[in-house]
């Protein structure tokens, strides 16, 4: 199949490379001239883990392409993904949708033949309807049918997230479409993936609801981490309580400083947004946003009852920025909203990330990144685990105790367990455990 994915963002990129690793011939296309050649020369925009070595092997094999030029990639494609941004429109929480609409103006010029227009970008209920109508006015004459196809990529996993799959959505209002989609995922068809074919607003509104439910489940397990604080509980103990429930199931009941990212803030808030737009109550959404921003707020006190005095003059240890491990991302990390609070509270920050401390530079201010872990807890007189890097699982106790003015570690991702650290006279403080 020939293959033409317009944007190589996070989404148009991870596709595009993983649908040449299936064997399509396959051009991705962005109007930042300066990302397509660093693409060429293999520089990657992104951390992924995995990516390089992916878009390197289908460069090599001829099968994956960049340009900036759309009229080289979409004439002649049997099918044109529009992966472009959607981010939360500011002041109302709408997904902006400039670039998609844009994307289509520019696909309608260019179609050849029968098209397939798939939108892999997350859009709200409707979008497909616009864009087959921008479609129809521009080019009345033209063959084509507009198809969802959500994304359901995790940072960090993205790789593995395309080639294996939970499921495939795919929503059309056209059965010309089809055999093009089955076509492009026939490689799955060996790990018997499920393909879930639906209508197209209904494959809209299923990328919606399936990231609300998972930001639900992160805000439930941390309000239970704070009740467990309360009573005297273990909020681990209780996650693989309900968790080992089938109908619960085990993922994302981990305990920490609210979730970020590219996905769920903007989601849900786009979620709310389009229930609103048709009369429907959606309080169990708005909660979650509400309760999510409380929580992130609330962990530079945390930290500050845990040093037990005024921080003017401390030093803080971070360890993480980024809004989950194994990627760069620094979208709406909790980092953003704890160091700045620390900071107007008096202390001094010194930081390290594996991967996003040079993102983070460029939304953080009066931060000290450090290049390892050891020397971001050098003097300091608190510790604090932002996000769960490996690399921060097996630290030398013995040396960051000796490194640090006083050893004492707030740990927001349970990282450690309490009886590794107070018997080696640690002041060990976590999230929903004793």
């Amino acid at each position: 199949m020939r293959v033409a994915m317009i944007g190589t963002g996070y989404v148009g990129l991870v596709s595009g490379a993983c649908f040449a690793d299936f064997g399509h011939d396959v051009v991705c296309v962005d109007k930042d001239a300066a990302k397509i050649e660093a693409l060429k020369a293999g520089r990657m925009p992104i951390y992924e883990p995995g990516l390089d070595a992916l878009v390197a092997r289908n460069v090599e094999a001829g099968r994956l392409t960049f340009t900036a030029d759309a009229s080289e990639a979409v004439r002649g494609a049997d099918a044109v993904f529009i992966a472009v941004g959607t981010p939360s429109r500011r002041g109302d929480g709408y997904a902006d949708l400039t670039y998609v609409y844009a994307a289509a103006e520019e696909i309608a010029a260019l179609m050849d033949g029968f098209t397939v227009v798939v939108t892999k970008s997350t859009v709200p209920v409707g979008t497909g309807d616009e864009i087959e109508a921008i479609l129809r006015r521009l080019r009345p004459d033209a063959q084509f049918a507009v198809v969802s196809n959500p994304e359901f990529l995790r940072e960090g996993a993205a790789i593995e997230d395309f080639k294996r799959p939970d499921r495939v959505v795919v929503g059309m209002e056209d059965e010309r479409a089809r055999p093009v989609m089955a076509e492009l995922y026939r490689p799955l068809n060996l790990n018997e993936t499920p393909m879930l074919y639906t209508s197209r607003r209904t494959s809209e509104l299923i990328k919606y609801a399936a990231n609300a439910f998972l930001a639900m489940k992160i805000t439930f397990i941390n309000q239970m981490a704070d009740l467990c604080e309360a009573a005297g509980a273990d909020v681990q103990q209780l996650a693989r309580g309900i968790g080992l429930d089938k109908r619960i199931g085990a993922k994302f009941l981990h305990a920490g400083p609210g979730f970020g990212g590219s996905c769920f803030p903007k989601d849900t808030r786009a979620l709310v947004r389009t229930a609103q737009d048709c009369g429907v109550p959606a309080s169990l959404v708005e909660a979650t946003i509400e309760a999510n921003e409380t929580r992130k707020k609330a962990m530079a006190g945390k930290v500050a009852q845990a040093l037990g005095a005024e921080l003017a003059g401390r030093t803080i240890g971070v360890l993480g920025l980024t809004f989950k491990p194994n990627t760069d991302d620094m979208r709406e990390a909790p980092s953003l909203q704890i160091i700045p609070a620390l900071i107007a509270l008096g202390a001094k920050v010194q930081a390290y990330d594996p991967a996003g401390s040079a993102e983070a530079a460029a939304h953080l201010s009066d931060v000290a990144f450090k290049s390892g872990p050891y020397e971001a807890l050098e003097d300091a007189d608190c510790a604090v685990i932002i996000t769960e890097w490996d690399e921060f699982r097996a630290l030398d106790l013995d040396r960051v105790k000796t490194l640090m003015r006083t050893p004492l570690v707030v740990d927001l991702r349970n990282v450690y367990r309490p009886d590794e650290l107070r018997p080696r006279g640690f002041k060990y403080v976590s999230v929903g455990r004793g």
